[in-house]
C-alpha cells in the first residue's frame, strides 16, 4: 500500500510538472489570427449570456462596433501578453468597474513555488501614489525608507508616466466616472506592471529626490536573512527561561486575545495593518473616527457592536467616517454599519437583476472552477437549484434575485445619532458606494474629498462568473447581479459627490497633512 501510494503521488507530480510545462507554452507560443478571433467572440458571447447590465452605459451598436475593429485589428499571430494589451481596453468599454481581464501569468511547479516563498520582490514593497500628473513612492515597507516621497522616473528605462497612461486605459471605472483612474492605477502599479512585463528577478528604478537623481535595482531577497552561524550555535546553548504557571495562563491569555482582536479588526498581515480601525481624535471623546480600509474579512459584528456602543456611552458629538481607498466587499457588513447610522426603517438594496434563475451554478460551474468543487457542487445541485429558485422570480420580463439585505429593516437600538462627516475619493468603490449612496441621499452626512469611483445608481456585482478563454487562456471576470440601492440620481453613470471637495497635493504628502481629515476637524472648530 505505501509503494502504492508513492508511484500515485510521483504520477501526480509529474503530470502537474507537465500541466505547468504546457500551460507555459501554451500562452508564450504565437496563437493563430482566427483562434484570438474566436476567443474575442467567445468573450463577448460570455458577457452577453451572463451579465444583466451589458448596454447600460454603452450602446449595443456601440459595444458591437468596438470588438469587431478589435477582430479588424487582429491581422498577425501574437502571444497570450500581446493579445490581453490589445483586448483590456476593448473591454473597458463597457464601462462596469467589475469586470476586468487578467493577463496570462507564468506558472511555476511546485519546487520553484516553494522557492519563491521564501523571497519577497522589493518593487512590491513600494505603495504608489499619481499625483500631479506624476508617480511618486507613497510608503516604502522595505528597508529603504529614504525611498519614500521621491519621485519614480523610469523603470527599466521606460518613462513611469508613460506606463502609468497605457495601464489606466485597461481598467474601467463604472459608468462615466473618472476619479477612479489615477487613484487605482496608484494602488495596483506592481500589479499592472507584473501585468504587462511578466515574471521578473531584478528592476532598475530610476528615483528623484528634489533635484537629485538616482537608481537603484530592486531585487528578489530571502524574506529572513539567515543568522551568522556561530550566533546560532551560541543560541542553541542558552536554554529557554522556564515559565511559571501564572506565567503560562498569561501568555495564554494575550495569544488568546490578540487572535480575536485579529479576527475582530481584520488584521492584514502582509502590511501589518487592521481592516478597522476605531479611535478618538483628540483629548477627549467628542470626535470619533472610524478607518475602514475594505469591507471584506473579519468579524465585523462585534467591531461595530463595541464602537458605536462606545460612543453612545460618552455621548460623542462627532463622528468621521473614513473610507477612501475603501474597494468595497461583503453586502451584509455595509448594511450592518448603516442600521448604526440611522434611525429610520430602510431597504438598503433592492431586489437583483440576473440573467439566470440559478446565478449561483452559474458561479460554481464555470471553466476556472477547480474539479473538487465542481464535484461537489454536482453533489449539492438539488440543494443549490432550490435555493436560487426561491429566491429567484420574474417581474416585467426580467429575472430577479432576493438578498436577505432588500428586506425592510429596523436601525439597531444603538444608532448614532450626531453629526457625521464620510471621507471619501476615487478608490471608494462598490460596497464603499452603495453605502455612500444611502448616507448622501438621506442627507444624513457631509461628504468630503472626491467623486467616489463607484456609481451612485449601483454596480454588476454580488457573485462573478470567472471564464478562461480557450486559446489565450486570459481570464475574464464580469459580476452576475445588479446591486443597488432605492435612491436614484440623475444622471446616471457618477458615483457620489462630495459637498466639499478636498484634493490632496505633493506638498501635503511630503509634509505627512492630512487635507480632507483637517478640513473636517476645522468645520468643528477642532483645529
Amino acid at each position: 500500500m505505501k509503494k502504492l501510494l508513492l508511484c500515485i503521488s510521483g504520477l501526480i507530480l509529474m503530470a502537474s510538472c507537465v500541466s505547468v510545462k504546457t500551460y507555459n507554452e501554451q500562452i508564450t507560443s504565437l496563437h493563430s489570427v482566427e483562434d484570438l478571433h474566436k476567443d474575442v467572440d467567445k468573450l463577448y458571447e460570455q458577457l452577453k449570456r451572463h451579465h444583466p447590465k451589458l448596454y447600460q452605459y454603452t450602446s449595443k451598436e456601440d459595444l458591437d462596433f468596438k470588438f469587431d475593429s478589435l477582430k479588424r485589428s487582429i491581422h498577425t499571430p501574437m502571444d497570450s501578453r500581446a493579445f490581453y494589451k490589445a483586448l483590456a481596453p476593448v473591454v473597458t468599454n463597457v464601462r462596469q468597474g467589475h469586470v476586468s481581464v487578467s493577463s496570462a501569468a507564468k506558472r511555476f511547479v511546485r519546487k520553484d513555488r516553494k522557492k519563491l516563498l521564501k523571497q519577497k520582490f522589493e518593487f512590491y514593497d513600494l505603495d504608489f501614489e499619481y499625483l500631479e500628473g506624476k508617480l511618486w513612492v507613497k510608503a516604502n515597507r522595505g528597508k529603504d525608507s529614504l525611498l519614500t516621497g521621491s519621485e519614480v522616473i523610469a523603470i527599466d528605462g521606460e518613462p513611469a508616466v508613460e506606463l502609468v497612461e497605457t495601464y489606466k486605459k485597461r481598467f474601467a471605472s463604472d459608468g462615466y466616472n473618472t476619479t477612479l483612474h489615477n487613484r487605482f492605477v496608484s494602488k495596483g502599479f506592481a500589479v499592472y506592471y507584473y501585468k504587462d512585463k511578466g515574471f521578473v528577478d531584478s528592476l532598475e528604478v530610476t528615483f528623484k529626490t528634489k533635484d537629485s537623481l538616482f537608481s537603484k535595482v530592486l531585487k528578489r531577497i530571502p524574506k529572513k536573512e539567515k543568522k551568522d552561524k556561530a550566533i546560532e550555535d551560541s543560541l542553541k546553548k542558552v536554554k529557554p527561561k522556564k515559565l511559571s504557571r501564572e506565567e503560562k495562563i498569561t501568555k495564554k491569555r494575550l495569544a488568546r486575545k490578540r487572535r480575536k482582536d485579529n479576527r475582530k479588526y481584520g488584521y492584514l498581515g502582509k502590511r501589518k495593518q487592521y481592516t478597522r480601525n476605531f479611535n478618538f481624535i483628540g483629548n477627549d471623546s467628542s470626535v470619533a473616527y472610524m478607518k475602514i480600509r475594505t469591507f471584506s474579512n473579519g468579524n465585523y459584528k462585534k467591531f461595530y457592536k463595541e464602537s458605536f456602543a462606545k460612543m453612545d456611552s460618552l455621548q460623542t458629538q462627532y463622528f468621521v467616517l473614513d473610507l477612501r481607498e475603501n474597494g468595497g466587499g461583503r453586502i451584509a457588513e455595509i448594511e450592518k454599519l448603516y442600521s448604526y447610522l440611522t434611525d429610520k426603517e430602510y431597504q438598503f438594496i433592492l431586489e437583483s437583476e440576473v440573467n439566470s434563475r440559478t446565478p449561483f451554478f452559474k458561479y460554481l460551474m464555470s471553466n476556472t472552477t477547480p474539479n473538487s468543487l465542481k464535484v461537489v457542487s454536482g453533489v449539492l445541485s438539488p440543494i443549490i437549484f432550490a435555493h436560487n429558485l426561491l429566491h429567484t422570480k420574474k417581474k416585467a420580463g426580467k429575472l430577479y434575485y432576493k438578498f436577505g439585505e432588500s428586506k425592510i429593516r429596523k436601525p439597531d437600538p444603538l444608532n448614532y445619532k450626531g453629526k457625521m462627516y464620510v471621507l471619501i475619493n476615487g478608490n471608494s468603490f462598490s460596497a464603499s458606494s452603495l453605502i455612500s449612496t444611502h448616507l448622501k441621499a438621506t442627507k444624513r452626512a457631509t461628504f468630503v474629498g472626491e467623486e467616489t469611483g463607484g456609481a451612485y445608481n449601483g454596480t454588476v456585482a454580488g457573485i462573478y462568473k470567472l471564464y478562461r478563454l480557450p486559446t489565450s487562456r486570459l481570464r475574464v471576470r464580469m459580476g452576475l447581479m445588479q446591486i443597488e440601492a432605492p435612491q436614484k440620481q440623475t444622471p446616471d453613470g457618477y458615483g457620489v459627490k462630495p459637498d466639499v471637495e478636498v484634493l490632496p497635493t505633493v506638498k501635503d504628502r511630503q509634509l505627512n497633512r492630512d487635507p480632507e481629515l483637517n478640513w473636517i476637524l476645522k468645520d468643528m472648530g477642532k483645529l
